[in-house]
């Protein structure tokens, strides 16, 4: 046979083999969870189906090493399940080198209801959120490039990409866009206060007092569901005179900005310690307590803080035990946010 004529039946067979993997991609589509009550998601997964295989290869990202320079900074390093998503008992995560994060990591959930990402909303699109961990060199260290080249090198994500987008093309889009399936997915929705909610449990006397309280003196920044409005808040915290974290004002480089955080949702707030952007309180008696306390006054201060919140010794007590009671357990143990076998 002529050289031609084996280049062109190559071709052919090539072509025919791209033909058939785009006729058998039949991914299992998945519906987003939107549980009762809560409002429409910001993140639809318009540009982004959310599938099974998608999913399972965000899963998959999510907890592989591969995305860090030595192997051994997986995302699932500084966002730990049982610790629903955060970092279990340090105000600051370890990274690459022995170094450290200079904010406490955020808990994972409830994710597509977010608009932006991070303490001071620096980034607004789920599906970019992860380059900042990735190339952060107090994290994991690495570039989009390495990553992308290592798993080429790996025939079983090879095979999970083209479960998820129909061929063996590894590229950046196609990491972030399955990490946003798998984080994206996340939801915490079933503490003791939903199944309250639900006519499915009572309160004990101590966490009913609780809610009242927490009703006057906290929704106004953690309306349920979500337990945050997402705004950018001071709270009274003095400086960290070593990070000086001015927070918003980073971002936006207005003065009207300084010292301003993204308030954070209260779901889970028993087990995600430590507290505040930059993890000064270990226990929830401690956040209670600097409300309570006179905070530093500044031009940014929040004016729901001016005069503090007004509670007493037995009130605290009750406020706490109402927000022990927004822990999903479900969440802690749930499989499908698990670590695969790798």
């Amino acid at each position: 046979m002529c050289l031609g004529c084996m280049v062109f039946l190559s071709c052919l067979v090539q072509s025919c083999r791209k033909k058939d993997t785009g006729a058998n991609y039949k991914p299992t589509y998945l519906i987003q969870e939107i549980p009762p009550g809560f409002p429409q998601p910001n993140y639809k997964f318009e540009n982004n189906a959310l599938t099974s295989e998608g999913f399972e290869l965000g899963r998959r990202l999510f907890y592989d090493g591969k995305l860090s320079k030595d192997g051994n900074f997986p995302c699932a390093s500084c966002h730990q399940q049982f610790a629903a998503f955060a970092t279990f008992d340090h105000n600051f995560s370890h990274g690459f080198n022995n170094a450290f994060t200079v904010r406490n990591a955020p808990a994972l959930f409830n994710l597509a209801w977010q608009k932006e990402f991070h303490h001071d909303g620096g980034i607004n699109n789920i599906e970019v959120q992860p380059l900042a961990p990735i190339t952060a060199q107090n994290e994991m260290a690495e570039t989009i490039d390495n990553v992308v080249n290592k798993l080429k090198n790996d025939p079983k994500y090879r095979e999970m990409f083209t479960a998820a987008f129909g061929d063996e093309t590894i590229n950046s889009q196609r990491i972030l866009k399955a990490l946003a399936q798998f984080t994206g997915s996340i939801i915490s929705d079933d503490s003791k206060y939903d199944r309250v909610q639900k006519g499915q449990a009572s309160y004990t006397a101590f966490e009913q007092r609780g809610e009242a309280l927490f009703m006057t003196n906290c929704a106004g920044c953690h309306p349920p569901p979500l337990f945050t409005d997402f705004t950018y808040r001071n709270t009274g915290l003095p400086v960290n005179a070593f990070l000086n974290d001015l927070g918003r004002m980073q971002i936006t480089h207005k003065s009207g900005d300084s010292l301003k955080f993204k308030v954070p949702s209260l779901r889970n707030i028993n087990i995600s310690f430590p507290y505040m952007h930059d993890g000064r309180f270990l226990t929830l008696q401690q956040c209670v307590e600097h409300y309570r306390a006179p905070v530093q006054n500044s031009p940014t201060l929040d004016p729901s803080l001016i005069n503090r919140i007004s509670l007493t010794n037995a009130q605290v007590t009750d406020l706490v035990q109402f927000l022990r009671t927004l822990t999903d357990s479900t969440l802690l143990r749930d499989q499908r946010f698990s670590q695969p076998p790798l």
